[in-house]
This record gives C-alpha cells, sequence and structure tokens, in this order.
C-alpha cells in the first residue's frame, strides 16, 4: 500500500512540478506583455496626432491586451490546477502517514 501511494505522490508531484514550471514562465511572459502595454497606453495618452494615435493602437496596442488578456487567463487556470494537484499531494501525504502509523500484518 505504501509504495503505490509514494509512486502515486511522485507522478503527482511531477506533474505539480510541471504546472509550476509553465506558471512561472507564463507569469514572465505576462509581466513583459504588462510593460509593453503599460507604455504604449501611456505613447497613446502623450500623442496629440490622431493617425499615429490609431497606428500605434492597431499595431501595438490591441495585440499587447489581447495578449496580455490571454495570459492573465492563463494563469488564472494554471493557479486552479496548481491547487488541485497540491490537494492531492497533501491527501496522498496525509494517508501516507497513517498508513506508516499502522501497524504491519505478515501474511504467512
Amino acid at each position: 500500500m505504501k509504495k503505490a501511494l509514494v509512486e502515486w505522490n511522485e507522478e503527482i508531484s511531477d506533474v505539480l512540478n510541471g504546472i509550476e514550471k509553465e506558471y512561472e514562465e507564463v507569469k514572465r511572459e505576462l509581466q513583459v506583455y504588462s510593460y509593453k502595454f503599460n507604455i504604449t497606453k501611456q505613447v497613446v495618452q502623450s500623442t496629440i496626432n490622431d493617425e499615429i494615435i490609431r497606428n500605434i493602437r492597431e499595431l501595438y496596442h490591441k495585440p499587447f491586451e489581447q495578449k496580455l488578456n490571454e495570459l492573465k487567463e492563463s494563469i488564472k487556470e494554471l493557479e486552479e490546477k496548481r491547487k488541485v494537484f497540491q490537494m492531492f499531494v497533501d491527501k496522498i501525504e496525509k494517508v501516507s502517514e497513517r498508513e506508516e502509523g499502522k501497524p504491519q500484518i505478515s501474511v504467512i
């Protein structure tokens, strides 16, 4: 029983580690797009020429905003996955601890 729980815990932990790695990558990309979006927003606010404003919005601001929103949604999904798989790890460890405390019955 204990061996099966340990193996399952390792499997779930590997999945959790993959989620953590993806989360960190998306988080970094989100930060970059947040800067890009805010910079273009500030430039648009400081620009008077309507044609230039339209071009900046079309070329940069709108695509950055769209990507930023996609990344925010990805972060939310990854946070939920992380939470769920961490629950698996916690529950498996709790059951494993209970199993360790039980006396071993040998079958002859």
